[in-house]
């Protein structure tokens, strides 16, 4: 009686696995195009690889510059891999490529129905009339104003960097792509967090999935700073930032646990910030 148990068990284990592939099988895109690029969405977005192939769909609230660090671009590259020229529009719907290859007639299709109208808004216009434009230019440039709050004297390395905030390191960055992109510092909640040096800032939302409330700063044409998982964002877009004012509170939005996640990207590469912060 056990054996005969047992005998059942294995086949209905077999049985399961086998449907299990199957379905996996069934579930597989077809070969071909990809269509919108940012499929694993369980994994944090400073952990994921940087995308070479496919394409992205532009989403409401999205800019060139925001895309661009979502998926490991420097901003200007991505542009002129897809023929976007000053003052650097995007439209909702547009196909980002990340290979260099130009979207088909269909893509543009498929993308325009992707674009529903925002639920208790009026009806949204046409995909056509509806632009975002780029941080750098616009038909409508965002006023550039200092930032009103507070400053802190900080200790700054030899090429300017100041720690974005006070904290035990839990977490060091990795030279592999698929991993930690920066550092992450823990923290009390509402922690201010600080402008690790002095620029302006391009991003201030959550719309980029895996880093909470975020703000991205831009320091020059090469360098950009970024800063996760806050509770609360100080700061807007278009705002100057002086080293050391404090742009955020620390939170846990995105994260498991109150921390900060901080990152320097040069070039649209993230480098290890240890490398360019003051020694502790």
């Amino acid at each position: 009686m056990q054996r005969q148990i047992r005998c059942s068990s294995t086949r209905w284990l077999l049985s399961g696995l086998v449907l299990g592939a199957l379905l996996a099988g069934c579930a597989s895109p077809p070969p071909g195009d990809v269509q919108v690029v940012d499929r694993d969405r369980r994994a944090p977005a400073h952990k994921r690889p940087t995308v070479t192939h496919g394409q992205y769909l532009v989403q409401r609230g999205d800019t060139l510059y925001s895309i661009a660090f979502r998926f490991g671009w420097d901003w200007k590259a991505l542009a002129a891999r897809n023929g976007i020229s000053p003052p650097y529009l995007i439209r909702v719907g547009q196909a980002i490529r990340f290979d260099g290859k130009q979207p088909t007639s269909s893509t543009r299709a498929t993308a325009a129905r992707a674009t529903p109208a925002t639920p208790s808004r009026p009806p949204a216009a046409p995909v056509q009339s509806r632009v975002v434009a780029a941080p750098a230019t616009s038909a409508t440039p965002v006023k550039s104003a200092p930032a009103t709050t507070p400053v802190q004297a900080v200790a700054r390395s030899a090429s300017g960097w100041a720690w974005p905030s006070n904290g035990v390191l839990i977490g060091r960055f990795s030279s592999n792509g698929s991993l930690n992109k920066g550092i992450d510092i823990a923290g009390e909640l509402g922690q201010p967090v600080l402008a690790a040096s002095d620029g302006s800032v391009v991003y201030a939302g959550s719309g980029l999935r895996g880093y909470g409330e975020l703000v991205i700063i831009k320091h020059s044409d090469t360098y950009v700073s970024a800063y996760g998982h806050n509770r609360r964002l100080l700061v807007r877009e278009g705002q100057q930032v002086k080293v050391g004012q404090t742009i955020a509170e620390m939170g846990s939005t995105g994260a498991d646990r109150v921390k900060l996640h901080f990152e320097i990207r040069r070039q649209g590469k993230p480098v290890d910030p240890l490398q360019y912060l003051p020694r502790r």
